[in-house]
């Protein structure tokens, strides 16, 4: 995979799906643990924007996928993650584009979408209420001490909580570095978003049965003009739903 140095020195891995398209570049960002691959390439995602006639970059975020992994906190945080995304759009000379994030990729995106006024049309997805209520994801169904403890310990029979023991196997699964994720985890947005100040056209899209995506109607009011969809799923099966991938591709390649 290509990739690019961060304004701090981070190496940011990312992967580009050339299409000759009259329409802008549409730029995706995974959610916490995923990658690029994980996240958009093996749902079928990727496929759909293509087989649509969009070229595609995916941007695997510092501390996951083929990106560098410092063990820092003071590295990380969605904000911190947002600049490294308008970096790669400068890297590739984009005059505008799309932007479609999932779960932390969606914190992400609304906070490149408030400051960077090439984003056409944005796409959040795996959030809901805990944006505006919160500043970000919804630590009140999977944060604190539990995700540390799920992150950080060699037992994985030690965590009780199911949702953080999920998250783990996730990370198990995936070969995650897990004391990198960790100091995402302990640097997690919790501030609030001028959600009024963007100014793209937005689709909040969340799973029916997504705790982390509760009550999206409460984020979509929050955004000037957002659509809201709902589609079958919980936070990780919603994103490979056939549904995801129509509703995503139909508002970004709509008139």
């Amino acid at each position: 995979m290509p990739t690019f140095t961060a304004t701090d020195g981070v190496t940011i891995a990312y992967r580009v799906w050339e299409r000759e398209s009259d329409l802008p570049l549409v730029l995706l960002h995974h959610g916490f643990i995923a990658s690029g691959e994980t996240n958009w390439v093996m749902p079928g995602i990727v496929a759909a924007l293509t087989g649509a006639g969009r070229r595609v970059v995916t941007i695997d975020a510092r501390g996951h996928g083929d990106s560098g992994k410092p063990h820092d906190p003071a590295r990380y945080g969605e904000a911190r993650m947002a600049e490294d995304v308008s970096t790669l759009v400068d890297l590739l000379g984009a005059p505008s584009f799309d932007l479609a994030g999932y779960s932390m990729g969606a914190v992400v995106s609304l906070l490149t979408a408030v400051r960077d006024r090439r984003v056409r049309r944005l796409v959040v997805g795996g959030v809901g209420a805990g944006v505006v209520e919160l500043g970000g994801v919804d630590t009140r169904v999977i944060g604190g001490p539990a995700l540390q403890h799920a992150l950080n310990t060699d037992d994985p029979a030690s965590i009780t909580d199911p949702s953080a023991a999920g998250f783990r196997a996730f990370v198990d699964a995936v070969g995650g570095d897990r004391a990198a994720l960790a100091a995402q985890a302990a640097a997690v947005h919790d501030k609030p978003i001028d959600l009024a100040a963007v100014t793209a056209p937005t689709l909040v899209l969340a799973g029916e049965d997504d705790p982390l995506a509760a009550r999206p109607e409460v984020l979509a009011g929050a955004v000037p003009g957002a659509r809201l969809r709902t589609v079958p799923g919980d936070h990780l099966g919603a994103v490979r739903t056939p549904a995801f991938a129509a509703e995503l591709v139909g508002f970004l390649n709509a008139p």
